[in-house]
């Protein structure tokens, strides 16, 4: 099957980026120093191409990918990097044939975990992000309170996403490491082999850390195309032009049910994106370039990885405009 015969809009994966993606981050974070997050594929196929390279711990977000990655025999220690509070769905992480150990940050995720009979756990700490993650100087506290209801505290984690989007590297490496000296104090205070974090932007930067939590190099996205990574863009929509105006621009059936908007409108190479609505996306081109005629494709660039995947319900795997192979998103959901 050739790009040009796929139904649009279309997830497409270029082969050979996703492939140097795999590579590059594997020879700076090996096996499982690299915890990848599956949140930015969700794809069990995509996980198992990253276990064949050695990378057998995962990250997740949601419930359901944990449950997706361990019945897909991908469970060799999954890791859910968010608080859950939801007894039910603790319970079945807690019933799987996996390890499984979850975040928590609060004396009732603990006794969450606990109750529902999970048995290891991370202590989540708030490195700067206003997000999740309990105060730096409670995670000792926290950690013996896991103990004394029978967790074993694997260690402590805790993520710089307030850095890793900053274009000044100078800026961002010298914020992540007074992320990650938040991060150790607390280690030092709640002990374990673990110290879990990073992303993406400080993949090469965050060595205070004893596992990556990277997800979004695999893809790859415009907002991260802007820090100048060794990273390449392989993830891309396409679409079909339905319409085109005299007065200068054309129309892809490519929009914001198809698109993660929340870093920006997408790009399309030599083109001008002028905005997206709920099913269309109108560009035009640049440098008095020509407008395509309709029925022509275009490959849109989106903004954010991980949202763009999760509209979609198949990755496409593409060699030289030839599709070589179709994955599944099958983790979404929660």
């Amino acid at each position: 099957m050739k790009v040009d015969s796929l139904p649009t809009p279309a997830l497409v994966v270029d082969s050979g980026a996703l492939a140097h993606n795999i590579s590059t981050m594997g020879t700076a974070w090996p096996g499982t120093s690299l915890r990848p997050h599956v949140k930015a594929f969700k794809s069990t196929a995509l996980a198992r191409e990253l276990a064949s390279h050695g990378h057998t711990a995962f990250c997740a977000a949601t419930a359901r990918e944990v449950v997706g990655m361990a019945q897909a025999g991908l469970g060799a220690d999954l890791l859910l990097a968010n608080e859950l509070l939801d007894h039910d769905r603790l319970r079945t992480l807690a019933e799987l044939d996996a390890r499984v150990t979850v975040a928590v940050d609060s004396p009732e995720t603990i006794n969450a975990a606990a109750r529902a009979g999970l048995r290891e756990v991370l202590i989540d700490v708030n490195v700067g992000l206003p997000r999740c993650g309990c105060h730096p100087e409670d995670a000792g506290q926290l950690a013996d309170e896991a103990r004394h209801l029978g967790l074993e505290v694997r260690g402590v984690m805790g993520y710089e996403g307030h850095l890793v989007g900053i274009d000044d590297r100078r800026a961002r490496e010298e914020g992540t490491a007074e992320s990650m000296a938040v991060l150790r104090a607390a280690h030092d205070r709640v002990g374990g082999a673990v110290v879990s974090g990073g992303g993406t932007g400080t993949w090469d930067i965050n060595r205070s850390i004893t596992e990556l939590q990277a997800g979004s190099y695999l893809l790859m996205d415009t907002a991260y195309a802007q820090l100048a990574l060794p990273f390449r863009q392989a993830l891309s929509v396409v679409g079909t032009v339905i319409s085109v105006s005299r007065d200068g621009y054309a129309v892809a059936d490519v929009g914001l049910k198809s698109l993660g908007m929340d870093h920006g409108n997408p790009a399309i190479d030599g083109h001008k994106v002028w905005f997206c609505s709920d099913e269309h996306l109108t560009y035009s081109p640049r440098n008095q370039g020509h407008l395509p005629a309709v029925g022509g494709r275009v490959w849109v660039q989106p903004a954010h990885v991980d949202p763009t995947v999760a509209y979609h319900e198949r990755l496409y795997l593409v060699t030289e405009g030839d599709v070589v192979d179709e994955w599944p998103v099958d983790l979404r959901g929660w």
